[in-house]
């Protein structure tokens, strides 16, 4: 599955909300989130843009998905 090219930052923020994660700040056009699982804190920084760089955006989903124990595929799927 090829990454999606077309994610924006408002809808990648929705995603992350289903998962736990909360808004803490914002400085500039950089959301800040972060989710507490047991004794571990996963803290994930969003550049607001739209479209988001497609790196960028791979880089953020891995990280997610790694935390998160999730299949990257199936992720991308809920964008």
């Amino acid at each position: 599955m090829k990454i999606p090219r077309d994610v924006n930052a408002r809808d990648l923020i929705k995603v992350l909300e289903r998962y736990g994660y909360v808004f803490v700040r914002q400085e500039g056009s950089h959301i800040r989130m972060i989710k507490n699982k047991a004794d571990k804190i996963h803290k994930i920084t969003i550049p607001y843009r739209n479209p988001m760089k497609i790196g960028t955006f791979h880089k953020i989903a891995k990280e997610i998905c790694i935390f998160n124990k999730l299949n990257i595929h199936d992720f991308y799927n809920q964008l």
